[in-house]
């Protein structure tokens, strides 16, 4: 007994053992390791390699095509010139191919252009050029069916208004209100794939992958709803754009703003490390969605404001917690 009082006497704040840190907040790591492998660019050395290596491929592949062809109309007269038409579909496939991926690329330089366009207009109040630029958005959207009633409206209301601001302003609600609407659908989308593949598929880099592919894919959607329509390698392009900006700008980063409040918040605090890594993989792609939206859009945001990342999370999803932890 005396032993044990002695021993209690000597325990002190200084002596007792350090208290167990939390474990670590979510942070994202799929989401943030697809933005740093897109926004890496390539050296030198490897687009060399690259270059070389799929030259070869070509080479190689079109020499075998030719020895087949050239032979097989040597065997057999019939067979070669089925042969040959076989070789020449492919051939006018390929060609249309490359067509379509110019197109796209055009038709997202034409974005980029409508986009500065406008700035230039607003930041010199210039009416004839906000004239202008509404002019070629009436073209853009001159087919698309979700726009007719707001070219309606613009075609009645246009003369009406007598500054670039106002004019430009009435553009973005009549025409472009659909469309973010659209857009805003896509992110919500995405942002439940990637949040729910993380929170329950175990396999590494399933997550990664699959943040990959539906990044990709809502990008190509959002251009494809500003009428980027972006081909294979357009996509790849913008897409890279988009994680070049957010990493340079450092929006990848978990801790501030939404994200930091999600994280850190009691909601997660009782779910599992998983299902945070989720959410916040979902955030970072609705992060990446919105910065998708101000690149693909033709007028940047005045009338309307951006879309809040924290507002799309909830809406995507929505559902997976009680009112109360929401």
């Amino acid at each position: 007994m005396f032993e044990a009082d002695e021993a209690e006497a000597r325990l002190s704040p200084a002596s007792a053992p350090p208290v167990p840190e939390p474990d670590a907040l979510p942070e994202g790591r799929a989401m943030q390791t697809v933005a740093l492998l897109a926004a890496r660019p390539p050296s030198r050395l490897g687009r060399f390699f690259w270059a070389s290596f799929w030259a070869l491929i070509g080479f190689a592949v079109s020499l075998a095509a030719w020895d087949f062809v050239t032979g097989l109309v040597a065997r057999n007269p019939v067979l070669g010139g089925i042969a040959v038409l076989l070789a020449g579909s492919v051939l006018l496939a390929l060609l249309l191919i490359g067509l379509r991926e110019l197109a796209a690329f055009s038709r997202l330089a034409r974005l980029d252009l409508l986009h500065a366009e406008t700035e230039a207009a607003l930041a010199a109040h210039d009416l004839g050029a906000a004239r202008a630029v509404l002019d070629r958005l009436m073209v853009l959207y001159a087919r698309r069916e979700d726009t007719s009633w707001g070219r309606e409206r613009l075609t009645e209301r246009r003369d009406d208004i007598l500054d670039a601001d106002g004019l430009l302003g009435l553009a973005e609600r009549e025409l472009l209100a659909p469309l973010d609407a659209a857009a805003t659908r896509e992110i919500e989308s995405a942002a439940r794939t990637v949040a729910a593949v993380t929170a329950i598929v175990p396999l590494a880099l399933a997550d990664v992958a699959t943040a990959m592919v539906a990044n990709l894919r809502m990008i190509r959607r959002i251009a494809e709803i500003y009428g980027g329509r972006g081909g294979v390698l357009g996509s790849i392009r913008l897409g890279r754009a988009v994680m070049t900006h957010l990493v340079a700008t450092g929006a990848v980063a978990v801790g501030d703003d939404m994200l930091g409040s999600i994280a850190g918040g009691g909601m997660l605090s009782r779910l599992s490390r998983r299902f945070g890594e989720g959410v916040v993989n979902g955030a970072l792609t609705a992060r990446v969605g919105v910065a998708a939206m101000e690149v693909c859009r033709p007028l940047p945001f005045r009338e309307f404001k951006r879309p809040s990342v924290g507002a799309l999370v909830k809406r995507a999803l929505a559902g997976l917690f009680s009112k109360s932890d929401a």
